[in-house]
């Protein structure tokens, strides 16, 4: 009897191995609209809806916990199974781990363009910055802000001089930056932001948007993604699939009724202390998309690649993402 219990004990074990998470573990983000999707996918439980769909049992757990520099870290010490940010952040790690964990992308949330905004009336645009000056930026070297800098420096000053306004930045949330922008009372005197942050500041009539992603770039851009190890992709296929299908109907579902996705938002700790006419202004600008397609990711890739950020640069977006999404339109 003893014998027939090991061997079946055995014979279970590399199903046991092999067997796929009942949990994943995603963290939301440096907040505001741009993880939307994120938001809706944890209120609604949309992870949870698309598995049983599918006939498994799994549960999603939404950290929260922000910037591009942490949740890149959570996902490297494998306490995270995804990432939430830009595609700068997203492109630094998926060079850095080519060698191990091999880090790809699973999709594109939003496309929005980022701002920066000033309190300081010398300031008309970055080559008016003076040492006294600092922009708040989600995190230095990796976020959006930092690298759209670096690309406006090789416009001002070549590319021998691509880092020229690196030291200017600072590493604040936007919630923080906000404050500090608005207070007037800190060495912060310009922030590189999103919406909704954008609409609070500029609410202030001391502050001004200097310029945006969109204009330094010439086109639109992702501006959250999601990523995740291939060691995650390849070993939990079931999990993946819900989590990418449940993506896409957050995006569905915020493109179908953006009134209810306001009310969503709202009802979230993350929407605490906005009011449904900003958020529906946001939401209804046209420069505010959701979807799962990436844009200008190429122009990122081959710009880190020119003043190398990264070693390697992919001939395609493609090569950067699993291949689940291969079937949208990107760039």
């Amino acid at each position: 009897m003893k014998r027939a219990l090991l061997a079946a004990a055995l014979l279970a074990l590399p199903a046991l191995a092999h067997a796929e998470v009942d949990v994943v573990k995603i963290p939301k983000g440096a907040g505001g609209v741009g993880f939307l999707p994120l938001v809706v996918m944890e209120q609604k439980k949309l992870v949870e809806q698309e598995a049983a769909k599918m006939g498994i049992k799994l549960a999603a757990e939404y950290i929260n916990f922000g910037g591009p520099s942490v949740v890149n870290d959570m996902l490297v010490s494998g306490n995270a199974h995804y990432a939430a940010a830009g595609p700068p952040a997203f492109i630094t790690l998926w060079d850095k781990t080519a060698s191990n964990i091999k880090v790809r992308g699973v999709a594109a949330m939003t496309s929005i363009p980022m701002y920066l905004n000033t309190n300081a009336p010398y300031l008309k645009s970055l080559r008016d910055l003076t040492p006294n000056d600092k922009i708040a930026v989600t995190a230095v070297k990796v976020s959006i802000p930092a690298i759209i800098m670096q690309m406006a420096a090789i416009k001002d000053y070549g590319k021998a001089d691509y880092g020229h306004y690196d030291p200017y930045t600072v590493s604040l949330t936007h919630p923080d930056g906000v404050i500090a922008l608005t207070s007037g009372r800190t060495e912060i005197t310009a922030h590189f932001t999103s919406p909704p942050f954008h609409q609070r500041e500029r609410k202030d009539p001391r502050i001004r948007t200097i310029t945006t992603s969109n204009e330094i770039m010439g086109a639109p851009s992702t501006f959250t993604m999601l990523y995740a190890p291939a060691k995650f992709h390849d070993e939990n296929p079931k999990a993946y699939a819900a989590v990418l299908r449940a993506l896409q109907a957050a995006i569905d579902f915020i493109n179908a009724d953006k009134k209810a996705a306001a009310e969503v938002f709202l009802k979230s700790e993350e929407g605490r202390g906005w009011k449904m006419d900003d958020l529906m202004e946001i939401l209804n600008d046209p420069d505010v998309r959701f979807t799962t397609s990436p844009e200008s990711v190429m122009t990122y890739a081959n710009f880190m690649a020119d003043v190398g950020s990264i070693k390697v640069r992919p001939k395609a977006w493609q090569d950067m993402f699993f291949p689940e999404i291969y079937g949208v339109k990107g760039n």
